[in-house]
């Protein structure tokens, strides 16, 4: 609904339809002149109830010309085969009346005068355009399909024994879907109702009353969780005398089930939650500046705790895959309670990607996983189409999955309940500096998807007992997530630069082959050189020590190493990037996964070889002038270029150190 009513505000997806003045007929006064009281007679104007198409107004013959004139000229034909709704057909008619009773010889041309049609723009909107029958509505079966006769507007128009059409209400589902879409929602509750809308799709028309009839241009869209299927299925034991049989055979049935991807989930919770509307990279749009579209949003959200006013800002980040990446982005959030306070909130990187992965998790089954294959890892499969990197690499073609993903699971507004109530929830973290108190981690939002699970009537004690059972992986996975983060970070300047790496690769891929180094600056070939290759391996690397060399000759262990390992890539990649002249100098040594991790260092033994002095253990609050301090100060620095706020880099990194720091 949202998309079809922003599309019809551009150009291409402009709606018209038809406006009435019948004021002013069979006399000679202006009648709708713009002059002196303008206001009240423009209030004598007024639009088709149900969306009616300008063209309809013509008769068949010349509507047939215009339209061949049209699609001529076209990319997209167009049919326009409804007559004019009753409402247009009773002011048409009126005129026709009183302009023969003048004897005007053109009716035509005097009823479809400015003064008593126009063709107006309409915006797309649920009862105009779009009708939806909600579960809640009730009132007779013409009521809810079509609209009601209004008995006071009856005796007022004084329509001597006749029904009006002027004085019925348009305002059940397929008067307001006329012209785009009519949805029932949870059709179980209005079943009485399916039999009435048997012949809609074929004949195209209802009826407001015996004589009264109005065609209909609508995409009827039933929706119903499986009990709908016992209503249409409760004479199938009758064979040939099913009454439900000839619906059962007009409908077009479609599953829908519970996204089983986390990107696209993470952007369905920020949608529910914040209101955003884009899909992929367009929910957070990168300027040329390198900023992130920050327009702030209002939602009003119903909670648990009470109605709760969100709005949002994206946090920019220099990098460019976390800038449009709704699993990592956080957000900062200005939350306004029922007493008109406003707080500020942030849900730290991760928090929203840790609900999407949670509630994924949740709707996948577990009863066709492959051996060593986790529910994480099934849910990555899904989302990026493979797991694993190298020759461990392991695409999602590879494995047969029996097809019962996303039939049940945590639903997004399930999670969208839970992070707006926790977003009004008070913490008892504390800072002496930082604004901790206000942050949301990652963990407090699996805390709490978990905690409620027991309380909401939307799962079964068995289904709740499951997905608790399913939270440790879960929570597993972000962890390594955040850690990613905080060591990348620490070790963002300790890192081998990429022309070192190349020099390497390029020794090694010479030394294998006996073979002298090139120049690529015309000089002189030179031999492999034994010591720089033992330098990289066991400084760069820290694969290895002194007891793995003969002098500067490998043993076994780095000849295997550079063989394996850092040949193997090489011959890999080049038989898969293989043309005329290829050379190891065309490597993009980043894209060889054994060989980004050398650029890439990621390991807490790098940051024990790199900064020998740091203590984990006074991470919280490091000694001054230490190299512990200087650590840490550079990582949070880093972590907020990288789009965290100080307080929560401050928040994750104590996460992270913490786990390590009692085997250090």
């Amino acid at each position: 609904m949202n998309g079809l009513r922003e599309f019809s505000k551009t150009d291409e997806g402009r709606r018209y339809t038809l406006e009435w003045n019948i004021s002013g007929a069979g006399s000679n006064d202006r009648g709708l002149s713009y002059g002196e009281d303008a206001e009240k007679k423009e209030d004598d104007w007024y639009q088709s109830p149900v969306q009616a198409h300008p063209l309809s107004v013509f008769p068949k013959p010349v509507r047939a010309n215009v339209l061949a004139d049209i699609n001529e000229r076209s990319e997209y034909p167009i049919s326009v085969d409804a007559e004019l709704d009753p409402f247009s057909r009773e002011a048409y008619e009126y005129l026709e009346k009183q302009y023969r009773n003048e004897g005007r010889a053109e009716l035509f041309s005097a009823i479809t005068d400015p003064k008593h049609l126009r063709v107006s723009n309409y915006i797309v909107d649920v009862g105009q355009g779009i009708g939806v029958l909600h579960a809640e509505d009730d009132g007779s079966p013409k009521e809810r399909l079509v609209g009601s006769w209004m008995a006071g507007m009856l005796r007022e128009l004084d329509s001597r024994g006749r029904k009006n059409p002027q004085a019925f209400s348009y305002d059940g589902v397929l008067s307001q879907g006329n012209g785009l879409v009519t949805i029932v929602e949870d059709a179980s509750q209005h079943a009485d109702l399916l039999r009435r809308l048997l012949n809609v799709p074929d004949e195209r028309r209802v009826k407001l009353d015996k004589g009264i009839g109005m065609d209909l241009d609508t995409q009827l869209v039933v929706i119903s969780n499986p009990d709908l299927d016992a209503e249409l299925d409760q004479y199938a034991d009758k064979n040939g005398s099913d009454p439900l049989k000839a619906l059962k055979r007009r409908l077009t049935r479609h599953e829908f089930r519970y996204l089983t991807n986390r990107r696209l989930e993470a952007e369905l919770i920020r949608r529910e939650l914040l209101g955003e509307t884009g899909v992929g990279a367009d929910a957070d749009a990168e300027f040329e500046d390198g900023t992130v579209d920050s327009s702030a949003r209002q939602s009003d959200r119903g909670s648990r705790s009470g109605r709760t006013a969100i709005s949002h800002t994206t946090v920019a980040s220099s990098d460019e895959t976390a800038a449009t990446n709704s699993l990592r982005n956080p957000v900062q959030i200005d939350i306004r309670n029922e007493h008109g306070t406003v707080h500020e909130r942030e849900l730290a990187p991760h928090a929203i990607g840790a609900a999407a992965t949670y509630s994924v998790v949740s709707r996948l089954d577990n009863e066709d996983l492959p051996p060593g294959i986790s529910l994480v890892e099934k849910a990555l499969l899904f989302e990026q189409g493979y797991i694993g990197e190298g020759d461990d690499r392991r695409d999602v073609k590879e494995f047969e999955f029996g097809g019962l993903d996303g039939q049940t699971g945590i639903p997004v507004t399930y999670t969208r309940d839970v992070i707006a109530d926790l977003l009004q929830d008070e913490t008892d973290r504390s800072h002496p500096e930082l604004d901790v108190e206000s942050v949301r981690m990652p963990e407090d939002v699996l805390n709490a998807m978990m905690a409620g699970l027991n309380d909401a009537p939307v799962f079964s004690r068995a289904e709740a007992a499951e997905f608790e059972n399913r939270l440790p992986a879960v929570r597993e996975f972000v962890r390594t997530r955040q850690r990613d983060d905080v060591l990348d970070a620490i070790l963002a300047d300790a890192g081998v630069d990429e022309a070192t790496v190349a020099e390497y690769v390029e020794h090694v891929y010479a030394w294998d082959a006996d073979e002298p180094v090139e120049s690529s600056r015309g000089e002189k070939p030179i031999e492999p050189d034994p010591l720089k290759m033992k330098v990289f391996e066991t400084e760069h690397l820290g694969r290895f020590s002194e007891a793995d060399y003969d002098g500067d000759r490998p043993r076994s262990s780095v000849r295997e190493f550079r063989q394996e390992t850092v040949i193997r890539a090489l011959t890999r990649y080049a038989w898969q990037n293989r043309g005329e002249g290829f050379s190891v100098n065309d490597v993009d040594l980043a894209a060889i996964p054994e060989l980004r991790e050398v650029l890439e260092a990621n390991d807490w033994d790098d940051v024990r070889r790199h900064f020998p002095d740091f203590d984990p253990h006074e991470w919280n609050d490091p000694p001054e002038g230490t190299e512990t301090e200087r650590v840490k100060q550079s990582t949070l620095n880093r972590m907020v270029e990288r789009g965290y706020t100080r307080a929560s880099a401050e928040l994750t990194s104590r996460v992270v150190v913490r786990k390590i720091a009692d085997g250090w």
